[in-house]
């Protein structure tokens, strides 16, 4: 079945299914008038995002980040006996790694919508070397939120993973401010910034009959977090050519 996605024009509410295309028949009637102005919105909901998880969960691996931590290197390593070769052993046997699971314990990896922020709980499991004690194994849940700026200069708009808090199962809470900050930094060095869309990608243009074409150009993109949705307003210019 396939999800219905709402957008808003010039503040009237129109339906379409998968993926969003404008109808504007008013384009066979534009006149002479150049630089117009006007506004478009794209309504993304929290079921929509949950199709989009459920399909990357059916169709790909579970995505998994190695942390990133400031262990030596294997050539780094000096070895002088029994014992600094089981160590080294089981440095490498430790994937110091995170895997985002899209289930665990009832809690479901997810983008949900609520007072004006986007929040993303993950559920995970993972492995990291823990200072005098060795590979710890580590499951549980994270609290995370992406915050969204649209870089002007760029033409994109951007998104940025913090991490709030990490709840390790198990423990008490013991652990889970380290995993934090491992998973952060992981995050700032390998994925923050994210890019969510760029203007370049809204833009496009429609055939006016017997007239030439009319182009549809983005100026802007306006985030605005609702409850359970996500508005992008952007805004438009028509220009002839």
């Amino acid at each position: 079945m396939l999800s219905k996605i709402k957008i808003f024009v010039d503040g009237k509410k129109v339906m379409c299914k998968a993926i969003v295309i404008v109808m504007l028949a008013f384009f066979l009637f534009v006149g002479g008038a150049q630089a117009q102005k006007t506004e478009l919105t794209v309504s993304l909901t929290e079921p929509f995002f949950e199709a989009l998880l459920d399909a990357v969960y059916q169709n790909f691996d579970p995505p998994e980040f190695t942390l990133a931590t400031n262990v030596q290197s294997e050539t780094s390593v000096e070895v002088r006996g029994p014992a600094d070769i089981a160590e080294a052993t089981a440095n490498i046997a430790c994937s110091e790694s995170v895997k985002i699971l899209r289930e665990m314990n009832g809690l479901r990896t997810a983008v949900k919508f609520r007072d004006g922020r986007v929040s993303v709980p993950l559920a995970f499991v993972g492995q990291y070397m823990a200072p005098l004690i060795g590979c710890v194994e580590v499951a549980g849940t994270a609290e995370t939120r992406i915050d969204l700026d649209f870089d002007q200069d760029a033409q994109k708009l951007f998104g940025r993973i913090r991490v709030q808090r990490v709840n390790l199962r198990g423990t008490g809470g013991v652990g889970g401010g380290v995993v934090a900050r491992f998973v952060q930094s992981t995050i700032d060095r390998k994925l923050n910034p994210i890019e969510v869309f760029s203007i370049d990608q809204a833009s496009f243009g429609f055939p006016v009959q017997r007239s030439g074409n009319l182009k549809m150009k983005a100026l802007s993109i306006r985030p605005e977090v609702g409850s359970g949705i996500l508005n992008l307003h952007i805004a438009y210019q028509f220009l002839k050519g």
